[in-house]
């Protein structure tokens, strides 16, 4: 395991996930909403973010947390594991508003992007009905039988994992 893609729901823990496994894969990490959002929220151009992920996977080893579908193949293609955080629909929704109270709003420079508004929670609430199928299928096509893919549930088995990732690491 030496460059890993982390997909799933806002909230599911994707940024926390990213954050540990850098550290027991000494590898580094990037958060793709520090990548194509800056601290005005405006959004990088959709050329520029895919040609920083085709140099972001060229690297010998990384950790790469988001989801953004339509580059999602990029990292899928590059990615020896890919770890879907597939949690529940409330699950997720507890995670952005927790981490809303835990951090605040913002860009705080470790992954947490925070900006809860009707359409992030809209997102949330429907993406394992609208956006899991899409991920799901780009995974099949693009990672499955090359990769090895991660599911995980909740965070008792997240945390788990980590541990187990963590002695084979070490």
């Amino acid at each position: 395991m030496r460059k890993v893609a982390i997909v799933g729901c806002g909230g599911s823990g994707k940024s926390y996930v990213a954050r540990e496994l850098g550290k027991i894969l000494d590898a580094p990490v990037t958060h793709l909403d520090a990548a194509f959002y800056d601290d005005e929220w405006s959004e990088l151009p959709k050329e520029k973010f895919a040609e920083l992920q085709r140099e972001l996977v060229a690297q010998p080893s990384w950790v790469i947390d988001g989801n953004y579908n339509s580059t999602l193949q990029i990292r899928l293609e590059a990615c020896d594991t890919v770890v879907l955080m597939d949690v529940s629909t409330i699950a997720a929704l507890f995670g952005i508003f927790s981490r809303q109270i835990r951090h605040g709003a913002g860009h705080k420079g470790n992954g947490v992007h925070n900006r809860i508004h009707w359409g992030v929670i809209k997102y949330v609430a429907t993406y394992r009905r609208k956006m899991r199928p899409r991920v799901m299928s780009k995974i099949e096509q693009f990672a499955v039988g090359r990769a090895e893919v991660v599911l995980l549930a909740n965070r008792r088995q997240t945390r788990s994992w980590l541990r187990k990732a963590a002695g084979k690491h070490s």
